[in-house]
């Protein structure tokens, strides 16, 4: 009888014992495997303990199931061990528990038989050596970044350098994008450069160079905080706005240069300063101008029309000229950097008729405050002066100046301030003389803006400087129209060293002899003429052709035929020459008033022109006689007198 014929299944009975058994001597095999020969009795003792712990379990299969709380179907297990095999005694539970209440606070399960003594010493044990090593290896390691944590000049990613090469003119505008993928570069060129990391090889070139204001210098380039595109502000009046490609999207309105009031105006009417799109607002960005206007713009108006113009005032009330403008990181403040040396900030939350804040005296007047840069955590204002100086400013309060640095030169209206990533350190560049010193990157304390370090850069000065906090790396541009680019192997990521180990790809030349077609009239096979085999052919359609075939010319009898002359000669031009020289001298050729004087008859007795016309008014015509005229040369003193010869 078949165990399904009562059309229900059974269940699958197992021999505890048999399993048990070879589980013990698995359990033999892997312990005198991993222990050393030297403790082969402390092995014989965990045998015999193994031996007298599966008495006691076959002690326990022989208990009845009354003596045992057997758990019902639905009850939940508690423990993280699952239960196989028959129920333990009471005994047996009640050590469990007690052995799990000591353990809860042990990850790891143990699993087999217990080691031996020995392996269980903390002294001996060579897992316990190896956890040991690797605690003092964690901790040396939190060690060492407490102590480059404390020292900044361990944070600076500048162990490795290549060279970007934008031309051969001063690098005046540096740009990452957000992600880090890509750097563009503008200089007094007038050109434009995209770099790309991910697709750029050893050659460090750029995947493409544009022009976009014609003649004009780039001053600014920015992208947009998703990075989709590129303001571009130069030496014009109108900023432009490319896509991620460098493809132009628009331009912006030219303002009208003959308005007094700049604010009825849809653009800039002067040369722009600079420009910076908004962090927060991803379609808003602003210019500034000589024309003494901020201006806010829309994206999405393709310049058309500006969305806010903001005036800046001097003391006096007078227009005045930002040099330098800046967003702050979250995109409340609106701050600008005046010719007078004045600073004055804008909330974006509020109209844009009266400054929130403003000090006059923040750097000389009548210099040009280069670049203004907010910290990260946004309480701290930097600017960079052309009065030699970098300060510092807390953007709650405005009356003095946290920090001075001064005897940093700067000789040009863009050289770059900017924090490092994490807020402990200021960096600006120093303009040299050509030949006098070398270009450096100052890095100074935040607190105290004492000089760290200064890394020289290029035999020129530094105008530029960029730092991308994501991959940590940053950009210096020189006035030699280089771009040095700076990271670390280990402190830094992606950049520059996705392309430094690509090796150029190889270009296959091919030797191909390109065979150029030459189109000509009459080539066609229509109009191709065989060529003759035999000169006979040739002379006989030569003799039926008329112009071929035409003979000599007879010669010309009567006075002529066909364009031919008989008289005078065989042609036109023999006729014209021989007329020629046949003709009488004219005699008032040396005598012109003889020459006009003969018609002087003929005029007065038939006057046609002039005559008639004053026939009534005119006067008299007396012409002078010869024999006057001499009269009057008689009388001319003798030193007006013409001599004789």
């Amino acid at each position: 009888m078949s165990e399904f014929d009562d059309g229900k299944k059974k269940a699958r009975q197992f021999d505890y014992m048999a399993m048990f058994e070879q589980a013990r001597q698995t359990a033999i095999e892997r312990t005198s495997s991993t222990v050393k020969p030297d403790d082969a009795e402390d092995v014989d003792e965990q045998v015999a303990r193994i031996n007298k712990q599966n008495e006691v379990l076959r002690e326990s299969t022989s208990f009845k199931s009354t003596d045992v709380e057997q758990p019902s179907s639905n009850a939940s297990i508690d423990s993280d061990d699952e239960m196989i095999g028959p129920p333990l005694p009471p005994s047996a539970t009640t050590s469990k528990v007690q052995d799990n209440e000591d353990d809860d606070d042990d990850d790891d399960n143990i699993i087999g038989p217990p080691l031996p003594p020995t392996m269980t010493d903390a002294g001996s044990s060579p897992l316990n050596k190896k956890k040991a090593d690797n605690d003092e290896e964690e901790n040396d390691e939190d060690d060492n970044d407490e102590e480059e944590d404390e020292d900044p000049l361990k944070k600076i990613p500048s162990s490795l350098q290549i060279t970007l090469d934008h031309g051969k003119k001063t690098v005046s505008a540096l740009a990452f994008d957000p992600s880090g993928a890509r750097l563009i570069t503008g200089g007094y060129d007038y050109d434009v450069k995209l770099f790309d990391f991910a697709g750029m090889d050893s050659t460090l070139k750029p995947f493409r160079t544009l022009r976009p204001c014609e003649c004009h210098p780039i001053k600014q380039l920015q992208y947009s905080s998703t990075g989709d595109v590129i303001l571009v502000v130069a030496g014009n009046s109108q900023a432009k706005v490319l896509d991620r490609d460098g493809h132009e999207k628009f331009e912006c309105k030219k303002g009208d240069q003959y308005l007094a009031d700049m604010g009825q105006t849809k653009g800039h009417a002067a040369m722009l300063n600079s420009g910076f799109f908004n962090p927060k607002v991803k379609a808003e960005f602003m210019t500034c101008s000589n024309d003494g206007t901020v201006r806010l713009w829309d994206v999405n108006d393709e310049g058309k029309k500006q969305r806010h113009v903001i005036k800046a005032r001097c003391q006096q009330g007078r227009r005045v000229v930002p040099t330098a403008c800046a967003y702050s990181h979250d995109g409340r403040w609106i701050v600008a950097a005046c010719q007078d040396g004045s600073i004055q900030v804008w909330d974006h939350n509020r109209p844009f008729v009266n400054v929130s804040m403003m000090l006059r005296s923040a750097h000389m007047n009548g210099s040009d405050t280069s670049s203004l840069c907010f910290s990260y955590d946004g309480r701290v204002l930097a600017s960079r002066g052309g009065d030699d100086t970098v300060k510092l400013w807390d953007i709650r309060s405005l009356k003095q100046a946290l920090k001075v640095k001064e005897g940093l030169p700067n000789f040009f209206p863009n050289t770059d301030v900017l924090f490092s990533p994490d807020d402990k350190l200021v960096v600006t560049g120093i303009s040299v003389k050509k030949s006098e010193s070398k270009g450096r990157l100052v890095f100074m304390e935040r607190e105290s803006l004492d000089t760290i370090t200064e890394l020289e850069v290029s035999d020129m000065s530094v105008v530029r400087c960029i730092w991308h906090p994501r991959l940590n790396q940053f950009v210096v541009g020189c006035g030699d129209g280089k771009a040095q680019l700076y990271y670390d192997e280990h402190k830094s990521h992606r950049g520059a060293k996705l392309c430094v180990a690509k090796k150029p790809s190889k270009v296959k030349q091919m030797e191909i002899v390109a065979h150029r077609q030459i189109i000509t009239p009459y080539a066609l096979p229509m109009f191709r003429q065989q060529r003759e085999s035999s000169t006979k052919k040739q002379e006989e359609r030569a003799r039926k052709d008329p112009v071929k075939s035409h003979r000599p010319d007879l010669p010309v009898y009567g006075p002529g035929s066909g364009g031919r002359l008989a008289n005078k000669g065989g042609t036109l031009s023999q006729y014209v020459v021989q007329t020629l020289v046949v003709q009488k001298e004219d005699p008032y050729e040396d005598n012109p008033r003889e020459a006009i004087l003969r018609h002087a008859k003929a005029a007065a007795e038939n006057p046609i022109w002039v005559a008639p016309a004053y026939k009534k008014t005119q006067p008299v015509q007396i012409f002078q006689t010869e024999e006057e005229k001499v009269e009057e040369e008689e009388i001319q003193p003798p030193w007006k007198k013409i001599k004789k010869t």
